[in-house]
């Protein structure tokens, strides 16, 4: 199981989001991302990719204007460690 933490800004962003999103979020999350990880392999439907001009840090895309931006932090047990730095809209790609 993958350990994870969360940066002070991703806890602020996500305060701003709707009770709908988060739910949103925690569902992709739990349904597809944890489960990809697992795997080694994330599906297309994510749109995982790094994030130009800040390397080490990747994107999610969790609704059609939602993502979250994260990258993998020291592993912590067995199993990846996941930094939740960000969440919001597309405009959170500014300062990732």
């Amino acid at each position: 199981m993958p350990t994870y933490e969360f940066l002070p800004r991703f806890t602020a962003d996500l305060d701003h989001l709707t009770p709908k999103q988060r739910i949103l979020f925690r569902r992709i999350v739990t349904r597809a991302f944890v489960p990809d990880l697992h795997a080694g392999r994330f599906r297309a439907g994510l749109r995982i990719k790094g994030v130009r001009r800040a390397p080490g840090v990747y994107e999610l895309t969790w609704a059609p204007d939602g993502r979250a931006t994260w990258s993998y932090g020291r592993e912590l047990r067995h199993g990846r460690h996941i930094v939740w730095r960000r969440i919001g809209t597309h405009s959170i790609l500014i300062e990732p």
